[in-house]
This record gives C-alpha cells, sequence and structure tokens, in this order.
C-alpha cells in the first residue's frame, strides 16, 4: 500500500498539504509565535526528509526482496547508483509531468475541472516515475512544488477555495485510513511477537536512535551556517526547537505497510512484522516524548515571550502594503478614465477606511473595556442572524434550495474571511 497526499493543486506548505505530524508541529509554531524562518525551515526540511528517506527506503526494500548477494561494498555502491537514478529520475519526471499541467490547467476555468485535475496530478506523475522505474514519490513532490510555484498564476480564487476544501478531505481520510490499517494489525502482531520480549527494547533504541541523529546533525549544521554569516557565538535555541521538531507520522506508517510480504523466490520475507510494529512504536514515542515536550521547550527558548504581537504586527503590516498597493492601481486606473468618478471615489474610500484601520491596529492596543464588543464579533453576530433568516426563510418555502446554497455560500465565505483575520 502506498500514499501519496501533496497539494499539487495549491502547492506545499499549506495547512492541507502536508502530513499530519507537520500540521502538528507548524500549528504549535504559529501558536507559540516562533520566528517565520523557522516555520520554514521545519516546513522544508520534513518534505526534503520524507522525499530523500522514501527513495533510500525503496533501495533498501529492493536489496531485501531481491537477496542478491554482493558484498558490502557491492552492495553500498550499487544503493549510491540506484539512489542517483531514482532521485534524478523522480526530478525529471516530476518536471515533465508539471509542465504539461501547467499547459493544461491555463487553458481550464471550470473549478470543477480544475479540482479534479488536482487530484489527478500526483497519481499521473507517481505512476510516470515508476513506470519509468524511477523515484514516484520524488516525482510527486518536484510536480507540487513546479505547479505551486504557480498556482496563483493558473488557478482563480474559486478554484483555490474549493481545492483546498476537498484535499482537507482526502487527506485527513488517507491518513486515517492508514493509522486504521496498522492498528488493526498491530494487536495480532504484538502478540506473535510478545514471546520475545524484545521489542520493547528495540523500540526504545530506534526512537533514541532517531532523535540522537537529529540533535546530532541539526546543532553542526545550524553553527555552520552562523559562522558563515560571521556569528562569533552560534544561538542554541533556533536549533533546539528544530531538531525536536521531528516527530513522526503518516508516512513512517504508510512505508512499513508497502514492504512485501515475500520475497523474490516466493519466500517469507524475514522480520516484516518486527519493523511494523517498530515503525509503530517509534512514531507513538516520538508523538509522546517530542510532542508534548516541544511547547514547554520553546518556551524555555523564549519564542512565546512576545505572544502573537510579532505576527499580529507582521500580518498588519502586509495588509498596509496591500491597501497601499491598491490605491496606488486607482490612481492610475483614474487617470485614465477607465472607470467612472462615482466608482473610483467610492473604491477609493474602501481602501482609505482599510488604511486607517490598519494602521490604527498597529500604532494602539485594542480596546479594553468589559464588554466591549470587537468589530469581528459584531460582524458575526450580524452573520448569523442573516443566516437565521436565511432558514427561516427556505423552511417557509419563500426561496428553493438552489438560492438558499447561494446565498449561504456568500455568508460562509464572508466567516471564512473573518476567520482569516480579513
Amino acid at each position: 500500500m502506498r500514499v501519496v497526499t501533496p497539494q499539487v493543486g495549491g502547492g506545499f506548505g499549506g495547512k492541507y498539504d502536508t502530513p499530519v505530524e507537520t500540521v502538528a508541529v507548524s500549528a504549535l509554531a504559529r501558536r507559540l509565535s516562533l520566528p517565520a524562518r523557522v516555520q520554514a525551515v521545519v516546513q522544508a526540511e520534513s518534505l526534503f526528509n520524507d522525499g530523500t528517506s522514501l527513495v533510500l527506503f525503496q533501495i533498501a526494500v529492493s536489496l531485501a526482496v531481491g537477496g542478491a548477494a554482493r558484498g558490502v561494498a557491492g552492495t553500498v555502491l550499487h544503493g549510491i547508483g540506484d539512489f542517483v537514478i531514482l532521485a534524478g529520475g523522480g526530478v525529471l519526471a516530476g518536471a515533465a509531468v508539471a509542465g504539461g499541467v501547467i499547459v493544461v490547467r491555463r487553458r481550464i476555468s471550470d473549478p470543477v475541472l480544475e479540482t479534479v485535475a488536482a487530484l489527478v496530478t500526483p497519481y499521473v506523475a507517481y505512476l510516470l516515475g515508476e513506470n519509468l522505474h524511477v523515484s514516484g514519490v520524488t516525482a510527486v513532490i518536484v510536480a507540487g512544488l513546479v505547479v505551486g510555484a504557480q498556482r496563483y498564476r493558473i488557478t482563480t480564487a474559486q478554484t483555490r477555495l474549493q481545492v483546498r476544501a476537498v484535499y482537507q478531505t482526502i487527506i485527513f481520510v488517507l491518513e486515517s485510513a492508514v493509522f486504521a490499517l496498522i492498528g488493526l494489525q498491530l494487536p495480532t502482531l504484538v502478540r506473535e511477537l510478545g514471546n520475545a520480549g524484545r521489542w520493547p527494547v528495540a523500540a526504545l533504541a530506534v526512537a533514541g536512535t532517531l532523535i540522537a541523529t537529529r540533535v546530532a546533525w541539526v546543532f553542526p549544521a545550524w553553527a555552520f551556517s552562523q559562522r558563515r554569516r560571521g556569528a562569533r557565538r552560534p544561538s542554541w535555541p533556533v536549533p533546539a526547537v528544530v531538531s525536536w521538531a521531528g516527530t513522526r507520522g503518516v508516512v513512517p506508517l504508510a512505508a512499513a505497510l508497502s514492504i512485501p510480504l515475500t520475497t523474490a523466490h516466493a519466500g517469507a520475507l524475514p522480520q516484516r512484522d518486527l519493523v511494523l510494529v517498530l515503525a509503530a512504536a517509534a512514531i507513538v514515542l516520538s508523538l509522546i516524548i517530542q510532542g508534548f515536550t516541544l511547547e514547554p521547550l520553546a518556551r524555555f527558548a523564549g519564542f512565546s515571550r512576545t505572544g502573537g504581537s510579532a505576527l499580529g504586527h507582521e500580518e498588519a503590516l502586509a495588509r498596509l502594503r496591500m491597501a497601499e498597493a491598491g490605491l496606488a492601481r486607482l490612481d492610475e486606473l483614474a487617470e485614465s478614465g477607465a472607470a467612472p468618478d462615482a466608482v473610483i471615489d467610492r473604491l477609493r474610500a474602501g481602501l482609505q477606511d482599510r488604511m486607517a484601520k490598519t494602521r490604527a491596529a498597529l500604532n494602539q492596543a485594542p480596546d479594553s473595556r468589559p464588554g466591549a464588543l470587537s468589530e469581528q464579533d459584531l460582524r458575526r453576530d450580524l452573520i448569523a442572524a442573516q443566516a437565521a433568516e436565511l432558514s427561516r426563510l427556505y423552511d417557509a418555502g419563500t426561496i428553493t434550495a438552489a438560492t438558499q446554497r447561494r446565498l449561504q455560500q456568500s455568508l460562509d465565505l464572508e466567516t471564512a474571511r473573518l476567520a482569516e483575520g480579513q
């Protein structure tokens, strides 16, 4: 069984296009106001590690199943050659699929068809890579990165909203299925391995090795990068959080489930059950140990002292620059006479009002009077009243179901904008 769930329609890096463990760490990083660079490093490093590890895993499985005796040196050289071919071929296959998808999606205007194309793209990339005997996983990652980089040029706002909602559901279902499959197998596997009594010790050793290895390379890599930038004494908070954020989840589970049952000679593959149990145990240990201690570590490192003020200031500043850009473009249109003066004045007033509110948010603290409702709370209350009236009209037979769906979608979009802080 293989599970591939990148969000090719919207690109990597979003909330719904990464494995569940990365999503959890990213959400915690945002809540603790970790620097944007740290969040980007955690997400990009997770994606790179998943792709590289799955290629190495594919090589290891082929060697175990094939059972060829080449000696240590021969096995290492053969593995290096396979890695270069699999990874390099996967990059080329993914780039080819991405190029074709970009050409096709530039000519699609229907959100439903675009959603279908977004869903099909990763599987086309994977199948092409497998048929060419290169890494299908690498092909999917490259296709996702290339298409994702062009998503704002080849998709509409309506399509992006729809694709995001669809992927949120699909990724949740697939990840739940993987955890359910391994959960159904674990009781039997543990009972069969229980007599030996050694697998718990092996699981602790595997989890400890994973954590120690991550710490061992993150700190030197960070120190090297700091030295290149001229820092006399590298800081420890960033590498500490990055190294401790390496929780495991659905990717190793899916990889463990994909191990064949038999070898090339039709014999049972030895120790497959043990590998499944160790993978599940390592995931549980990493989620418990690292998952529950990451937030205290980040607080101890000092990342949460500013709360959400840093991110709020960054977002408000970006909104101010966006409004200024819109106002400048509006002035250009006014000079060219592209629209009536009344329309220009109304849009300019809206942008100036938004800029005034944003500047006030940057320079002033929010109203702290007891019981005072914010503007967003008032708008949510108004939306709820409108939704209740819409339901009453439909129940009374005044409007049809199609009309109710269209108007409710407008209210839902406005609620979503409020949730995003707009």
